[in-house]
């Protein structure tokens, strides 16, 4: 008979308050709350897309540099811009080497990929030797040259009104009339397309331009 009432009595303390504070214990399973709470997949977002958002703004700015990639038609007027108002470079040199300075300026503009036909050489004083050699041949056979276009063309001051125009034009200040130069400086500007390279006395040729070059 005793052993009745201590077995119930020990199998319902047993379970009785383990069960009670298992109950108990469960409210305060939100414990692991503050797990989440940091949330640590918006911590990622805050700092990720936030500072990425500057580069954003560089490259539009990129973009805004390279302005002949985005804009077609400011590239199309581009060249057009350069047609009417070619940039004009100035190398200092006197009478006695401005033939020699333009020949210079011709090897560097084929060397930096222009073709030759896009090169035309105007001189003041003395002609080209090659001018003078093709020459020696006709004139016909020296403008048939010309109009073939497919190699640097040399020529004088005083017929350069008959060349047509090319993209890169060089003049040589060797000597001649001040009024050679004062004819030959403006109309080959007109004449080159997109550079025009003038090689000789500084103070001549701003002069004859009229502004500093």
């Amino acid at each position: 008979m005793p052993l009745i009432p201590e077995e119930p009595q020990i199998h319902e303390s047993a379970q009785g308050p383990r069960a009670t504070p298992a109950t108990g214990r469960t409210a305060p399973t939100p414990r692991p709350v503050p797990g989440p709470r940091p949330a640590a997949p918006s911590r990622p977002g805050r700092p990720g897309p936030v500072r990425p958002a500057p580069p954003v703004q560089r490259a539009p700015r990129d973009m805004a540099v390279a302005k002949p990639g985005p804009s077609g038609p400011l590239a199309s007027a581009a060249p057009a811009q350069e047609t009417a108002t070619p940039q004009i470079q100035l190398i200092p040199a006197s009478p006695e080497g401005a033939l020699d300075a333009a020949e210079e300026a011709v090897d560097l503009l084929l060397d930096s990929g222009r073709a030759p036909g896009e090169v035309l050489v105007i001189t003041t004083g003395e002609q080209h030797p090659w001018a003078t050699h093709e020459l020696s041949f006709g004139e016909t056979s020296y403008w048939a040259q010309h109009d073939a276009g497919d190699d640097v063309f040399y020529a004088d001051a005083a017929v350069v009104s008959r060349a047509a125009s090319r993209p890169v034009v060089v003049v040589a200040v060797n000597g001649g009339a001040d009024a050679a130069a004062a004819s030959a400086l403006p109309l080959a500007l007109s004449q080159a397309g997109a550079l025009l390279i003038v090689c000789g006395d500084p103070q001549r040729i701003n002069s004859v331009l009229g502004a500093g070059v």
